[in-house]
């Protein structure tokens, strides 16, 4: 067993004037945090290396009810401190059966949401360090590997160079896609002239548009009316016809059209929006244009995949997440723009406490201007363990893996005389229904999810039920999803 020892940091007992003594801090030592680390290391790889197989022992989801785990653990916290042994053990048999298993391989739910070995080992160096990287001041290296690892997966997925460090542009991490379309929409808000002249501004995305945009844009002060949805074409891809008409009415009414939210990935299908189209709309009326590609982003580190960037030279901002299917573990969200300067205009506040040199010459990069909070993790060292551990052939490898997968899983669906494609394949997301209609289809989901085998969620296209199959874990193969279709034509 692995027990505290008390490590004084005062002398035990030092009488007060208010009567009260000062107790050691019962810090671990350096041996003790060894051990420790050793332990915790080995839980996690004995976790992680469950899943590499086949048919994994830890199930896909939990069979707790509400308010097990927290009924399973003390009402208060303890007095004393516990070894961490005891600690450890609790996380394995109270901890780890009410987990949803994202990293099991036979998970297709949402999208991907990657671990992996060296991005655990980032996440853990990070944590060690103890950094605050607000300021360039509050840790050099903190803020400058963020902006080289950024220009690196810049150039590993194929972005322009306008978005690059080095010149008006550059990269920022953010915690995820939403918090990246929360600082467009803010960016684009002041651009247009802010506060006074808000009555007056509008947004525009499709209908097809992740729930966030509307949450970003309620919490930049817009009201709902604010926000302008697009309709869609067959393919549930923005109409740019339809953006242009919305566009002419509202600046015939004296609106002010400030951001076109595009989406390259739509979560319900995959949906890639015309960038190029939506530009040439949006141009024209001073409009900042933002791409969310939070998922299908990761795929342009694939040559064969830059399709999916046409346009983007044209576009103010763009974000993807490393943490949906890049082997980069929550959260991290890499948030682009053309130019810097509109973000930092809207979000830059400088109180007495943090001016300092470096910042007054203008001579470095501080990230709190370009996100909401004030204080930032080192997310990017996690990222930069990813890139150099993996290489961009190793990331290439991991894309095409799953977009080789799900084309056969596709081709299994259309093959199956009871089933169809609910929408075009995209990448590595496959939506699929049942001939029999939406309580067919929902009974189908319901009757995958109960096998164990695999775990997938649904949408709703066209006003009908669909079954998402989002193939991109981590340790998911070919083996596993032709698991799933032979599991899908004995269930349907």
């Amino acid at each position: 067993m692995i027990t505290a020892t008390i490590v004084p940091t005062m002398p035990k007992e030092n009488s007060q004037s208010n009567g009260t003594s000062e107790i050691a801090v019962p810090h671990m030592s350096a041996e003790e945090f060894r051990s420790a680390g050793h332990d915790a290391v080995d839980f996690l790889v004995n976790f992680i290396d469950g899943f590499r197989t086949d048919s994994p022992d830890l199930p896909l989801t939990s069979d707790l009810a509400p308010g097990d785990v927290y009924a399973s653990l003390p009402s208060s916290p303890p007095m004393k401190g516990e070894p961490f042994e005891a600690i450890l053990a609790d996380v394995e048999r109270l901890i780890v059966p009410g987990l949803t298993n994202w990293q099991h391989p036979g998970f297709y739910g949402f999208f991907p949401a990657d671990s992996s070995p060296p991005s655990v080992l980032g996440e853990l160096v990070s944590a060690g360090l103890g950094q605050q990287g607000m300021l360039w001041s509050t840790s050099p290296a903190c803020t400058e590997l963020e902006t080289l690892v950024l220009d690196w997966l810049a150039e590993a997925v194929g972005l322009p160079d306008r978005f690059r460090s080095d010149g008006p542009g550059g990269g920022v991490i953010q915690d995820s896609a939403s918090s990246s379309s929360l600082c467009a929409i803010l960016a684009a808000r002041d651009r247009a002239g802010g506060a006074e002249s808000l009555p007056t501004l509008r947004i525009y995305t499709s209908e097809q548009a992740h729930s966030s945009i509307e949450k970003d844009v309620l919490v930049a002060g817009f009201a709902r009316h604010q926000l302008r949805v697009v309709k869609t074409d067959d393919d549930f891809a923005m109409d740019a016809n339809a953006l242009a008409s919305l566009v002419d009415a509202d600046v015939a009414e004296g609106h002010v059209p400030c951001l076109v939210v595009a989406t390259v990935g739509t979560t319900s299908s995959g949906a890639i929006d015309p960038v190029s189209s939506i530009c040439d709309v949006a141009g024209p009326v001073g409009a900042w244009v933002h791409v969310d590609s939070a998922w299908a982003g990761a795929a342009t580190v694939c040559p064969e995949h830059r399709d999916l960037l046409d346009g983007i030279d044209r576009v103010d901002s763009y974000c993807f997440n490393p943490h949906k299917w890049l082997l980069t573990n929550f959260d991290l969200s890499a948030f682009y723009l053309a130019d810097v300067q509109p973000l930092i205009d809207s979000l830059s506040i400088v109180p007495e406490y943090l001016r300092n040199t470096a910042s007054e010459a203008g001579a470095v990069v501080d990230y709190r201007d370009w996100q909401v909070p004030l204080g930032r993790r080192f997310r990017a060292m996690k990222l930069w363990f990813v890139m150099r551990s993996y290489g961009v052939e190793g990331l290439r490898a991991h894309i095409r893996t799953h977009v080789a997968a799900a084309a056969d899983l596709a081709a299994r669906v259309e093959a199956n005389p009871k089933l169809e494609l609910a929408a075009p394949l995209s990448l590595g997301l496959v939506c699929l229904r049942h001939l029999d209609g939406d309580d067919a289809t929902e009974a189908l989901l319901a009757s995958v999810n109960s096998s164990g085998r695999a775990f997938c969620t649904h949408t709703r296209l066209a006003e009908r039920f669909v079954m998402r199959v989002a193939v991109g874990g981590t340790w998911t193969t070919s083996n596993h999803t032709t698991d799933l279709a032979d599991l899908l034509d004995d269930l349907a």
